[in-house]
């Protein structure tokens, strides 16, 4: 049985990175959600005026990773304190946000923020949000970080979440 979960943590490529590094995920859309345009562009979406966020709808097998363990990932990934932006890339559309689809994600996710809140010096401030219509984003922005690892921003941005990923989840981490 495959479920889907849906997370916006600044640049969708970084989320994507490491998303895809799970056991038990079987695949990562990058795409936009949460906005009031339909079937938005990225140059719509980096225009801050669409209301969307940079999200990524990732398709598990909750028999090899869990929900929790999957939000817990999130959460650790990215800055869940820093509101509307991830570091340089700020805006609403990199707001740090989790796309529920049923009311047991919507509890899982509450209580682990709850739980992770005393690992950070800020409040926790990643938006819960109903299923929004999820639109893939251009095929170009699809498996980024596997077709551009030596670009400067995968360099500089990504291959750090990826390393603290490795020392902080490696339990949970496909075998290379």
């Amino acid at each position: 049985m495959e479920t889907k979960a849906t997370f916006g943590g600044g640049c969708f490529w970084c989320v994507e990175a490491v998303m895809q590094q799970l056991k038990g995920v079987e695949s990562v859309v990058s795409g936009y959600a949460g906005g009031d345009t339909e079937a938005p562009t990225y140059r719509q979406v980096c225009s801050g005026t669409t209301g969307h966020a940079e999200v990524v709808q990732v398709t598990f097998d909750p028999q090899k990773i869990s929900y929790r363990d999957l939000v817990e990932v999130f959460l650790t990934s990215h800055d869940p304190t820093q509101e509307d932006g991830q570091g340089a890339d700020i805006g609403t559309q990199y707001r740090s946000v989790i796309m529920l689809h049923s009311e047991e994600q919507r509890q899982v996710a509450e209580e682990v923020i709850k739980e992770m809140s005393p690992l950070f010096n800020k409040p926790i401030v990643t938006q819960l949000l109903t299923e929004q219509r999820f639109y893939p984003a251009e095929t170009e922005h699809q498996d980024f970080y596997a077709n551009n690892s030596m670009q400067p921003y995968c360099m500089a941005v990504i291959n750090p979440k990826l390393s603290k990923l490795r020392q902080q989840h490696a339990d949970k981490l496909k075998s290379a």
